[in-house]
């Protein structure tokens, strides 16, 4: 991670790190990437308006045209930044409360990778200087961006009989998600869909999707999703409200998609936090599991890199490039419906032969995030690695888009992950407390 880029773009507390001068210093940097055009958009926070007036000004003084098309989703922005071959620039913190906020760039509808943003940064802190621009910036005459990005959908929206509930997360996709779905359902029933600028994944959304559960069951509706605060996780809930999460979603489309002949070689890139049993079902329909580290950036390299078309994370997080090069999870959703539709099954038959592993995540607040490399937590992570073996995985890694670590595990059995985790927990504790009595002293 860079100084000012973690491993989804930029990220922390709106005016506090994430401030106007930093983000008009960002619209600068912007011209670095050597391309005159930038559309913008952003989520539903209250910061949101600061920081995309910060980031136009900076980018029009560098020369930079801007379209701002206002609240959208993170896949829509990105797919219109891409047919424009413009920059995108999405102004949003996904997952994480209102106070935060976040810069996320893309490139002709690409993500930007860390040679990019380490170059950005320089530019940011003075350490290269751009040529100077041989004119200002202007503002761009609004486009039909949403009959753009309604292109995504062809042959997708099939009228169905489903009865579907929508939880957008106070959200980006809380005008975009119910537009789409209305063309494929005539019963639909949304909530997380009126965001006040700071109840934006306040109890709703992928992060709580317990309510959507409740509202599923005792509406006796067939299904529903939700999305996280920028649009591109979904996970999913059936009838009687149990939830379904992005590797179990994954692992639909994988069985759809090699039915298809569409698995370009016959594989699935999943993060190392996937649920062991997902990979062993995958592996039992004789489909290859390519696994890296926790973030989209790291999947879609991978993806990029082999031609893979599919791969995801158990965030809900879901890249079907046989779709779009990045994750959408209005268009994955749509995408499941469809092959539930097909095949005249529902989401739990389709995933029936899934056995999950026990298995816990634990995050640590308040706490030295550099604690994860010290020598003592090495040791105690290598003792519980050569115990778990083959039947089991454990990861300890510093958030990259909050202040935390997290500690995860997973077992045969829930005893060995509560053993696993508290090991973990009680020696990052302990290292803890004695850093802040030296500090003291």
């Amino acid at each position: 991670m860079g100084k000012y880029f973690g491993t989804d773009g930029i990220r922390g507390k709106a005016y506090e790190f994430l401030t106007f001068e930093l983000a008009f210093s960002l619209g600068k940097a912007l011209s670095i990437l050597e391309n005159e055009t930038l559309v913008i958009g952003r989520d539903t926070r209250e910061s949101g308006d600061m920081l995309v007036d910060a980031i136009k000004q900076g980018a029009k003084v560098s020369g930079v045209d801007v379209l701002d098309i206002g609240v959208v989703p993170t896949p829509k922005l990105s797919f219109i930044s891409g047919e424009m071959k413009a920059l995108g620039v999405m102004v949003t913190a996904s997952h994480n409360p209102y106070q935060d906020n976040g810069i996320k760039v893309f490139n002709s509808g690409t993500k930007i990778f860390l040679e990019k943003e380490e170059i950005i940064e320089q530019v940011i802190d003075g350490l290269i200087c751009p040529p100077m621009p041989n004119k200002v910036g202007q503002d761009l005459p609004m486009i039909s961006h949403q009959k753009i990005y309604e292109s995504l959908f062809k042959g997708l929206l099939n009228p169905t009989d489903y009865r579907i509930a929508l939880d957008m997360a106070n959200g980006a996709t809380f005008e975009t998600g119910k537009l789409m779905f209305e063309k494929i359902c005539n019963h639909l029933f949304t909530m997380g869909d009126t965001p006040d600028g700071k109840n934006i994944n306040v109890l709703c959304g992928s992060t709580h999707p317990g309510q959507l559960g409740w509202e599923v069951a005792n509406r006796k509706l067939d299904f529903g999703f939700a999305f996280d605060g920028d649009g591109d996780r979904v996970l999913m809930v059936n009838k009687d409200g149990k939830l379904f999460d992005g590797d179990m979603l994954i692992y639909v489309c994988a069985l759809y998609l090699k039915e298809k002949n569409k698995l370009n070689h016959n594989t699935v890139v999943l993060s190392k936090m996937s649920n062991l049993g997902i990979i062993k079902a995958l592996k039992q329909k004789d489909i290859n599991v390519v696994q890296t580290d926790v973030g989209d950036k790291y999947i879609i390299e991978a993806m990029n890199r082999f031609g893979y078309v599919l791969g995801g994370e158990n965030s809900g997080h879901i890249i079907n490039t046989t779709l779009l090069d990045t994750g959408d999870g209005v268009l994955n959703a749509i995408f499941i419906v469809n092959i539930m539709k097909e095949w005249g099954k529902t989401i739990e038959e389709i995933c029936e032969d899934i056995v999950f592993y026990p298995d816990k995540m634990v995050n640590l607040r308040n706490i030295d995030k550099s604690l994860v490399k010290h020598e003592e937590v090495l040791k105690v992570v290598e003792e519980v690695k050569n115990r778990l073996q083959d039947d089991g995985f454990v990861i300890v890694r510093a958030s990259g888009t909050e202040p935390m670590i997290r500690v995860s595990v997973s077992a045969k059995s829930m005893d060995t992950v509560n053993e696993c985790i508290d090991l973990i927990v009680s020696t990052l504790g302990k290292l803890n407390r004695e850093e802040e009595r030296s500090e003291q002293s």
